[in-house]
């Protein structure tokens, strides 16, 4: 069995920043993997990249076995990500950040508000769907 996560050699770079610095990482199926380091360390960049949102400038990652640069609307299917604190827009309802991660995470376009209101409806906030976000508890947000 290929395992869960693996990178080889991540490398990113963001203008003389270097994020990545060929990081290598093998996280085997059914453990738990903590990715701990000092700030400024890459931790982002690498979760970044092994979630699609960045694409790296060197190196390889695979997820579940799928390539992140080759195919990552797959690897989007088969992942969730929820963050220590989440990453809304409080001045937004639900439905509009609902809306803006599927376009920042370059969903289909034409899906967008649909997909949004199954969302919604599958963790019941369907009736909080209209409301801005500042009056969402922590739970209601992740």
């Amino acid at each position: 069995m290929s395992p869960a996560i693996e990178a080889c050699g991540l490398t990113k770079r963001y203008g003389y920043v270097q994020a990545l610095d060929g990081v290598d990482l093998v996280v085997p199926h059914g453990t738990v993997f903590g990715l701990l380091g000092p700030n400024g360390a890459g931790k982002t960049t690498a979760v970044r990249v092994l979630t699609t949102t960045v694409r790296p400038d060197a190196g390889t990652a695979t997820v579940l076995g799928v390539d992140v640069r080759r195919h990552p609307q797959r690897v989007r299917s088969m992942i969730g990500l929820a963050g220590q604190y989440a990453a809304v827009d409080e001045r937004l309802t639900g439905r509009e950040n609902l809306v803006l991660i599927g376009q920042l995470t370059h969903q289909p376009r034409s899906q967008l508000k649909a997909r949004a209101d199954e969302l919604l409806e599958v963790f019941r906030l369907t009736r909080a769907a209209d409301r801005p976000l500042s009056g969402f508890s922590g739970g209601m947000r992740r």
